[in-house]
Order: C-alpha cells, then sequence, then structure tokens
C-alpha cells in the first residue's frame, strides 16, 4: 500500500485481516498529522457543516485548512475555531494542496474566558485582520507569534481588571466616598476607562508588526534630505515612505510629535508589561499610529477594515 506518496509493505497476514489493516491506516493518518501552537484568525462557513479557517501556526506560519463538520462537532473542535483563540491545532498538510485538512484543535487560552466588550472585540479583530493581511502562507516567524501572544495577554488583562468589582462594590465605595455620582454614572466611567485601555496595546502591536514585517522606515532622519529629526518638528504623508523634515513635508501632511516617537523609542526596548495601568487616551499616539496604517495600507494597496472601526468607534 501506499500513503502519502510513500510505499509501505505489508505481509499477507495484515493484508488479509481487515481489523488489523483498519488499525494500521487509522494510526499512519495520526502520525502524519502536523501539530502546532497556532492562533485562530479567521474562520467561514464552507458548505453545510464544515468551517474554512486561517490559522497562524508557531510551526509555519499562516495556514489555511478545513475543518470537516465543525459545526457539528463539539468533540474536536468545541469553541477552539472562535477568532483569536489560541490552541493547539493538529492537521494534515498534503503536497500539490492549498487547503489542509483541520483534524481537531485543543484550547490553550481563549478571549471568551471573560466577558468581552465591543472595544475588546474590534481589538481583537484588527489584530486578526493585520496578521492576515500582512502575513504570507507557510512561512513561520517566532518573533510576530510572541509578539501576538503578549498583546492578547494584554488585551485580556484590559478586560479582566475592568470586572472586578459588582455592583454592590461599587455602591459601598461611592457611600464610603460621599460621592453623589450613581451607579449607572460609575459604570459609564467605567466602560470609558476599558475602551481607553485598548489603545496602549493596538499601538504597541502595530508598531512591533510593522517593524518585523519590514516596512517601518527611520524615525529620526528626513527621508527626503537626510537631516536628523530628533528634537525637531516631523511630518509624514499618506504617499510618501517616511518621515519629513519642515522643510520638506509635502501639501495636506501629518504632524508626528516628538512625544509619540519618543514613545515608539521607549515601546521598542520594552515589553508590553511596562505599559499597562499607565493611563492611555485615545489622543495618545494617535499620529504615532495615523502613521503606522497609513504606512501598512500603502504596502498590501488596500484599506483596513477595522483600523476604520477603531477610529471611528467612540472608544
Amino acid at each position: 500500500m501506499t500513503f502519502d506518496g510513500a510505499l509501505i509493505l505489508l505481509t499477507p497476514d495484515v493484508r488479509w485481516s481487515p481489523n488489523i489493516y483498519n488499525h494500521l491506516v487509522a494510526q499512519l493518518r495520526i502520525m502524519a498529522l502536523m501539530e502546532s501552537e497556532a492562533i485562530v484568525l479567521r474562520t467561514y462557513p464552507l458548505r453545510e457543516a464544515d468551517l474554512l479557517v486561517t490559522l497562524f501556526t508557531r510551526a509555519e506560519g499562516k495556514v489555511r485548512g478545513v475543518a470537516r463538520s465543525a459545526k457539528k462537532s463539539k468533540r474536536r473542535f468545541g469553541g477552539a475555531l472562535e477568532p483569536m483563540t489560541y490552541v493547539r491545532a493538529f492537521y494534515d498538510v498534503r503536497e500539490r494542496q492549498e487547503l489542509a485538512r483541520l483534524d481537531a484543535c485543543e484550547v490553550i487560552e481563549s478571549p471568551m474566558a471573560t466577558e468581552v466588550s465591543y472595544a475588546r472585540a474590534v481589538a481583537l479583530a484588527h489584530v486578526a485582520e493585520l496578521l492576515d493581511e500582512l502575513l504570507p502562507d507557510r512561512e513561520a516567524n517566532d518573533a510576530i507569534f510572541r509578539l501576538t501572544l503578549s498583546v492578547l495577554h494584554a488585551l485580556q488583562h484590559v478586560e479582566s481588571a475592568a470586572t472586578i468589582k459588582t455592583g454592590s462594590e461599587i455602591k459601598a465605595g461611592l457611600e464610603k466616598m460621599g460621592s453623589e455620582k450613581t451607579l449607572s454614572d460609575t459604570k459609564t466611567s467605567m466602560d470609558k476607562k476599558t475602551s481607553s485601555d485598548i489603545w496602549m496595546p493596538v499601538t504597541y502591536f502595530e508598531l512591533w508588526l510593522t517593524r518585523l514585517v519590514g516596512f517601518l522606515p527611520e524615525l529620526t532622519e528626513c527621508i527626503a534630505c537626510g537631516r536628523t529629526l530628533n528634537g525637531s518638528r516631523a511630518w509624514f504623508h499618506a504617499l510618501a515612505d517616511g518621515l519629513m523634515c519642515p522643510d520638506d513635508k509635502r501639501l495636506a501632511s501629518s504632524e508626528i510629535s516628538n512625544d509619540s516617537r519618543a514613545l515608539a523609542s521607549q515601546m521598542f526596548r520594552a515589553p508590553v508589561e511596562t505599559f499597562a495601568g499607565l493611563p492611555w487616551p485615545k489622543s495618545q499616539a494617535a499620529d504615532l499610529r495615523k502613521f503606522l496604517i497609513q504606512t501598512l495600507q500603502r504596502h498590501i494597496e488596500k484599506k483596513l477594515v477595522t483600523a476604520g472601526m477603531l477610529d471611528k468607534g467612540g472608544f
């Protein structure tokens, strides 16, 4: 018999025994499966019960595959195919076939472990879209994989930190402070804080991803004349490949502040956990995020849907 192109010699006893033969085939299929940590990026319905799944695997980079009967089989998949779930994936890759066969997934960490606000849902979708658009197929990148896990942990912390107080605890705290705020006022302020806390992980991810895929230009010198920009004003343009000094800026350029460039330098020297818990309103580093998104969209030659959702979301 042959299996995945390999010739396997069987003794007459095996060939004539259906039970032994079927067991051997099943074991060979198990041995042929790839196993890797992975992050589920997107899923699409395919036929009646199947799903088309895009995975970012640690072993092989981005892999697209078909999960047969995924809508029916809770044993093999369960909630493991929710977007941005960190899983251990078992799949079969065959030569000359574009799509892998996804056999099973085991959940390692799930974004559904805590309540998901709309702000965090959009942030998670943004991370997924960036990875799907920027990563090539079947090309492992451990640095980006580790970056993604660290940012997912930061976003998970944002949500869990915002749900530690119950209504009675809030009420007791208000009475202790003698505040005249209502519970609804306090909940609104907590929701706003939760929403604003997504901006640090989003900024960190956009910055590092742009650098790791090779699209980030030099932030300390003018692309036109080579002048050093440290301590001076700088501008960027949607059609330019880097920053420009005051003398070389184009019409309709946007300015990026010294503070945002200094913050980018700090982020390159420290893990994302370093910035956790710091006040981070949407306005902070907004010019840096705009510059990064314009840079990425220019290279992929399309608009990022979730970037617009973040910008207009009112978080």
